[in-house]
């Protein structure tokens, strides 16, 4: 019987410290799998959104039968993100296919709108009291129908964005709805963020399946540690401070899309050597 390579031990371990911090906290997992796939592993970035897109849509998913079992989904508002991240992301999955995803230019794309998304939540953890308070009153006084257009159009938006970067489902999604619904229970502002979060994700995995740029073997090695860690997490009676917790994520995220935004600038030494024979 062959050794298991100790990476894989790796893979498992990144999985279960995610998923850990996933089921005690709520936060935290695609913008750090991600990250970690790329910065940590050295997986090409689209395969890593690709492979964590389908981690996050297996985790998701168990997240959203947890949630319907407590009722604590609003089905109308899961409805109207779904009608505008769902077709906005075979939109987006069929244009990255018209580009070489898993080349240098599908590399720098993903890095740059990861370096982004990773930027915009790190702004949502730390200041989403701040943009809630100033803004959620005015938001609120809307027409029902025009929050109901709002929140197509943030599903849409949110289509795009996960679909290139696994990153955006989670602390900007509930952010927004927190915006459109100030008088939705939290407990279900963030039920309903997951519900829609599960199929967003599985189609989006699913189009970078297609596209070739996930890494099944990756992708079990993770699952075999995210969901006890989620589980171990969700009944554990540790309670972290959230303020402090977000201001740490927050900064662990920025230093992370400060070294992706290096990498945009930096192109792998691979590539530079091949520019430089071509000048030959």
């Amino acid at each position: 019987m062959s050794a298991i390579p100790s990476i894989a031990y790796l893979y498992t371990i990144s999985g279960f410290a995610v998923g850990l911090l996933v089921g005690m906290t709520g936060v935290g997992g695609g913008a750090l799998m991600t990250p970690i796939l790329i910065l940590l592993f050295g997986i090409h970035p689209a395969a890593a959104v690709g492979t964590d897109l389908l981690h996050a849509a297996a985790t998701k998913t168990v997240g959203s039968v947890v949630h319907g079992l407590k009722g604590s989904i609003d089905w109308t508002v899961v409805r109207r993100l779904a009608i505008g991240s769902v077709p906005m992301t075979v939109v987006t999955i069929a244009a990255m296919s018209a580009l070489d995803i898993n080349g240098v230019a599908g590399r720098n794309l993903v890095n740059a709108v990861l370096t982004l998304a990773l930027i915009a939540t790190a702004i949502a953890l730390v200041f989403r009291g701040r943009i809630v308070a100033r803004y959620a009153d005015r938001l609120g006084r809307l027409a029902p129908k025009q929050v109901a257009a709002l929140t197509v159009a943030v599903g849409a938006v949110l289509g795009t964005i996960v679909s290139l970067s696994s990153v955006g489902a989670g602390a900007i999604g509930v952010t927004c709805l927190l915006l459109l619904y100030p008088r939705l229970p939290a407990v279900k502002i963030v039920g309903s963020d997951i519900a829609h979060a599960a199929p967003l994700t599985l189609v989006a995995g699913i189009g970078h399946w297609l596209l070739g740029s996930v890494d099944f073997q990756v992708f079990g090695l993770l699952i075999l540690g995210s969901v006890p860690g989620i589980l171990i997490g969700s009944y554990a009676a540790v309670r972290l401070p959230e303020a402090a917790l977000r201001v740490v994520l927050a900064a662990t995220l920025l230093v992370v899309a400060a070294k992706l935004s290096f990498g945009l600038l930096t192109p792998p030494s691979n590539v530079v050597a091949v520019e430089t024979q071509g000048r030959h």
